[in-house]
């Protein structure tokens, strides 16, 4: 995103608090990717009340945007990030309800696809599980950034931490998930 935008995302705001209209333009630039981040948070159900409740709180709250903190789009992740928090218990309750189904077995009819196929489960059933292992804060910052595609400096504003607190988190989390899936790669 470049710094032309992110001026011009911070003016709307601004323009926003007298003109209400303005809020959506930004509504039309950034719905739809916060809506895909969320999605892959919460599933499609979830991701529509989120990301329409990010941007009732975020239009509700432009008074006080301070572009000072951080761009737009980390002010909305960071709005969306909470609302997730909110359906965190209904988040970790699937990833573990999802391993306890993994440990269940599975009978596959097609031979000549069957070791592609156990291979790939197992190597999600183990991202899946490690995913639940891993702190909320963890969890939040690595998924900011691998679907949510933010920079490490958007994910800082969008989580309130500094920029080093995201590389050592993102550290943390690679050593841990390359333990749980034993240095296999899963798209391979």
């Amino acid at each position: 995103m470049g710094s032309e935008t992110v001026g011009e995302d911070a003016d709307l705001v601004l323009r926003s608090r007298s003109d209400p209209g303005r809020f959506a333009i930004l509504f039309d630039r950034y719905f739809t990717a916060l809506h895909n981040y969320a999605a892959r948070r919460l599933g499609s159900a979830g991701a529509d009340d989120v990301a329409a409740e990010a941007f009732l709180i975020a239009f509700r709250q432009r008074a006080s945007f301070d572009p000072r903190r951080g761009s737009v789009r980390s002010w909305l992740y960071g709005i969306a990030t909470n609302l997730i928090h909110e359906h965190r218990r209904d988040e970790e309750r699937g990833y573990r309800a999802h391993s306890r189904a993994a440990a269940e077995p599975t009978f596959v009819e097609d031979v000549e696809r069957a070791d592609a196929r156990i291979a790939a489960a197992s190597a999600r059933d183990c991202l899946v599980a490690a995913l639940a292992g891993l702190s909320p804060e963890d969890r939040d910052t690595l998924l900011l950034v691998v679907w949510g595609e933010l920079s490490h400096h958007e994910t800082a504003a969008a989580l309130g931490v500094p920029v080093g607190t995201v590389g050592s988190r993102l550290h943390r989390v690679r050593r841990q998930l390359r333990a749980a899936l034993n240095d296999v790669n899963p798209v391979a």
